[in-house]
């Protein structure tokens, strides 16, 4: 069987629907989601068979799990086809314009939330704030900070210029609303064609008097828009997901880089998209020091655009070689899975306009066809045909893999053990309640309330020092590193001075920099993982100790789980452009016409130190103080949920009066067959998820 006739005809393919093609590649999440939905369903029932105290803390994982959206973040270069793949995905052909206005710095998140209900919100988008505009205005981004430390008033000035340019246009848009409107959110329970390119999509630049009423809106906050999230109701998705498309790192203000790097550290799923055309080579530094920050599996590389090529077959394994070549040069993910495609030909079977396509595209497309397409594809119609070399389906494939191993069974063991907890914490209750309890009963349930709050006041505090101690040896061994990469540059450039002159232009690499901080990282992150799951050991023997103190053998049933500590945020923060990763013209003329070596050491050490202390306090600050944070979140988790188990069996004791009225009560006795039900599930659950970590 060929395909040739069916794809070049030039009939119109109206005989599948995109759902058919959507769900191709998602059985992985599909299965999760069912997994997801059985959970739900037993703590729902969990939460109606307990007491008040109990019921808090399922409430609690109910809305932990409602709550879990995994996000996928695109990233690449303008033009390499990210917006086109994204819409792909999500289902929807042209819901995002594929020319974003270069000049913006516009993460576009794309909410896909599985079936018909209706969000009260739409859509959302985010505008620039006061200090992030004045920044770019008054010192044209960080690239001019770079230009007006090293005095190179001319590049400087044509910074200014192109941003004098920007402001004039966007006031014109604005006219008296511009200063009012920064820092503003505006939400809309819609979202359309013409909304998207007011906000993120960039109109002409001088309109006619005469142009349409709906032109003058394009793009009128294009300029100042930071960030939209954008909620669609797609009902071939097994689960709610966030596709999340980043502006290209290429950006002349640096202003791009430092969204997309914020984008990045929200994810943990990233998908780098090339365009098959420029692959990855060495210049696209920013991107390459982006993927070197990530571990390996969470990194997908999606080459696109290979409906360009003209010989798919051949060059395919090329450019796939030439890709691990430059990861293994450069210290990247070189065991990262990497996928070829077309978004172009995924949305033309989305549009259902597969007639409509190029003749060399077409072209390309026999040519891969011969090569991808097995014996068991031949029955598909065109349409699935031409959806399975577009590369989505394996790319959907990876992605929900990715997700149900790196994200969702770590979620669902995590929930479903401290469900467990509780379950087993109602039976020791009811134990409590019908046969009383075994131990002293002279000490209070006031003080045994006490003494927790103790206790979880020293573990907290316990938990904050230790990672106190361990957060001042990273920013010591932060400091080290950096001073020693600014003496060896500065003492590099004098050597280079004294021996060539400056007739040869320097450089000095600042990767060593960025591998003493990841080391540095690597160092702290491990350390302080190693910390907070002592705490947490210690803390629930400490909960274990004081429970049985308070309610004896009652208590011998409750499976209290140790929590893990989470894993440390991906470093992404390294990939920031600093100024030794700039060899262009302004740099160069800066030092030729300095004279004088020691005078210029001093200036150049001076000037590297200040465009690196902005990077480094960041590097310093920003990633401890979150990853700090989620494990001080899982610490106080568990005190609160061992809260509400320790008030829950507390407000059993002394109830011995209804003892008889109890063991004759029939619905107690359902409600205890209940809660054994919904344990045994639940530990099913946890099973499943352990294994499942296991075989990773």
């Amino acid at each position: 069987m060929t395909i040739v006739p069916q794809i070049t005809t030039g009939d119109r393919l109206t005989s599948i629907a995109p759902r058919e093609c959507l769900n191709a590649g998602l059985e992985p999440l599909a299965d999760f989601a069912a997994r997801v939905k059985e959970v739900e369903a037993t703590l729902e029932t969990l939460e109606h068979v307990a007491g008040d105290a109990a019921a808090r803390s399922v409430a609690r994982l109910r809305h932990e799990l409602a709550e879990f959206e995994p996000a996928i973040t695109f990233l690449g270069q303008v033009k390499a086809g990210k917006t086109t793949l994204v819409n792909a995905l999500a289902g929807w052909s042209d819901l995002l314009p594929a020319d974003v206005n270069p000049w913006t710095s516009v993460v576009t998140s794309l909410h896909l939330l599985p079936g018909a209900h209706r969000k009260e919100v739409g859509a959302r988008f985010q505008l620039m704030k006061e200090d992030e505009w004045d920044r770019l205005l008054n010192k044209g981004g960080r690239l001019g900070e770079l230009a007006q430390r090293a005095d190179a008033e001319g590049e400087l000035a044509k910074i200014r210029e192109q941003i004098e340019a920007l402001r004039e246009k966007s006031r014109r848009r604005l006219g008296k609303k511009f200063e009012l409107l920064l820092g503003q959110e505006h939400e809309y329970g819609y979202f359309d064609k013409n909304l998207l390119e007011r906000y993120i999509c960039l109109g002409d630049d001088f309109l006619d008097e005469d142009a349409p009423e709906e032109e003058e809106h394009q793009g009128r906050f294009a300029d100042i828009t930071r960030a939209a999230d954008l909620y669609l109701h797609c009902q071939t998705m097994p689960m709610q997901m966030c596709l999340r498309d980043t502006p290209g790192v290429n950006d002349t203000f640096l202003m791009r880089e430092q969204v997309t790097i914020n984008a990045v550290r929200e994810s943990r799923i990233c998908v780098v998209v090339l365009s098959a055309h420029q692959a990855l080579t060495s210049v696209d530094m920013g991107l390459i020091r982006l993927i070197s920050n990530l571990h390996s599996r969470d990194v997908v590389i999606f080459v696109n655009r290979i409906d360009e090529l003209r010989d798919p077959a051949r060059q395919v394994p090329e450019i796939e070689q030439s890709i691990r070549d430059t990861l293994a040069k450069h210290n990247g993910p070189q065991d990262a899975e990497i996928i070829f495609g077309s978004g172009y030909w995924a949305n033309k079977v989305l549009s259902e306009s597969l007639d409509e396509m190029s003749k060399a595209s077409s072209d390309a497309l026999v040519n891969w066809a011969q090569r991808e397409l097995v014996d068991s594809k031949l029955d598909l119609t065109p349409a699935e045909m031409v959806w399975h070399l577009s590369g989505l389906p394996k790319l959907n494939r990876t992605i929900a893999d990715q997700i149900v191993t790196t994200l969702g069974n770590p979620k669902l063991r995590k929930i479903a053990s401290a469900a467990v907890t509780i379950a087993s914490g109602l039976q020791a209750a009811n134990i409590v309640r019908i046969e009383g309890e075994s131990a002293d009963t002279s000490v209070s349930f006031n003080q045994v309330a006490g003494e927790f709050d103790e206790l979880a006041a020293r573990h907290i505090k316990a938990l904050q020092d230790q990672l106190t101690t361990v957060t001042g040896a990273y920013h010591d061994r932060a400091d080290r590193a950096h001073a020693n990469f600014v003496e060896r540059a500065t003492h590099s450039l004098i050597e280079h001075l004294e021996r060539n002159g400056d007739h040869e232009v320097w450089e000095y690499d600042p990767t060593g920099l960025r591998v003493l901080l990841k080391s540095a990282y690597s160092v702290y992150s491990s350390r302080a993982q190693t910390a907070a799951n002592t705490c947490y050991k210690a803390a629930v023997i400490d909960i274990a100790e004081l429970l049985y103190k308070s309610f004896g053998n009652a208590i011998e049933g409750i499976q209290l789980s140790i929590p893990e500590a989470p894993d440390p945020p991906a470093p992404v923060m390294l990939a920031q452009t600093i100024v030794l990763d700039f060899n262009d013209g302004w740099w160069v003329s800066w030092w030729r016409r300095t004279r004088g070596y020691k005078a210029f050491a001093q200036r150049f050490y001076g000037m590297i130190s200040a465009e690196t202390a902005d990077f480094m306090a960041q590097f310093k600050t920003i990633p401890p103080q979150d990853f700090n944070a989620q494990m001080e979140a899982v610490l106080k988790g568990l005190l609160d949920q061992c809260h509400d188990l320790l008030f829950e069996i507390g407000s059993s004791r002394g109830n011995k009066e209804h003892l008889q009225s109890l063991l004759l009560n029939g619905e107690e006795r359902d409600r205890r067959e209940v809660i054994d039900s919904l344990l045994e599930t639940l530990q099913v659950h946890v099973a499943r998820s352990n294994e499942e970590a296991l075989a990773i």
